[in-house]
């Protein structure tokens, strides 16, 4: 752990525009935010992979290495990513790209990418991630702000209902988890 933190804060400071977080999410987030992936179908996608904190509880959950896929932006993070994670495909493309990794029928996707206050990017993201994804999967989000970092107006242009997981105090800073799904037709 020591040294996701020294590669995550050479990151930060060199690409401020990319890491956006202070520090990597907490086991407690992580754990929070992979709970369910053990039950789901199909392939998992984990995009904003960063240094791998949310993979290695996606694996911890049983989860087959060759069904994880990483989207990363940061070239650094994914060789991290491709060292620390053999048999789970890492891909240095940006999350709007979900559509053109070849995967269909997704069963969960996992966001560290933020996309607070950013209507363009969660339509980008998260409308893109369910274009693709099977019916009944879930989106996870993690956030700092209190409320869904995805408008009500985007849910509902969208088609999705948003659930709060919960709020990890512990976390620096504190991050709260919601969960998205398609509306019942």
């Amino acid at each position: 752990m020591p040294r996701d933190f020294a590669v995550f804060l050479a990151e930060m400071i060199r690409n401020p525009d990319e890491v956006r977080a202070i520090a990597p999410s907490s086991t407690a987030v992580a754990r929070l935010m992979t709970e369910g992936v053990e039950h789901v179908y199909g392939p998992i996608v984990e995009i904003g992979a960063g240094t791998g904190a949310f993979t290695r509880e996606i694996l911890a959950r049983g989860v087959d290495p060759e069904r994880l896929t990483l989207l990363e932006l940061n070239p650094r993070f994914c060789v991290e990513l491709c060292e620390k994670f053999p048999g789970v495909r890492v891909v240095n493309r940006p999350a709007e790209d979900i559509r053109d990794i070849g995967l269909q029928q997704i069963g969960a996707v996992i966001s560290g990418v933020p996309v607070l206050a950013k209507p363009a990017l969660q339509r980008a993201v998260v409308g893109r991630a369910f274009d693709v994804m099977a019916q009944g999967a879930f989106f996870t989000q993690i956030t700092y702000a209190n409320s869904s970092p995805v408008s009500p107006e985007m849910q509902g242009e969208l088609g999705l209902r948003a659930e709060k997981r919960g709020t990890v105090w512990a976390n620096l800073p504190p991050a709260r988890v919601f969960e998205y799904r398609r509306r019942a037709s």
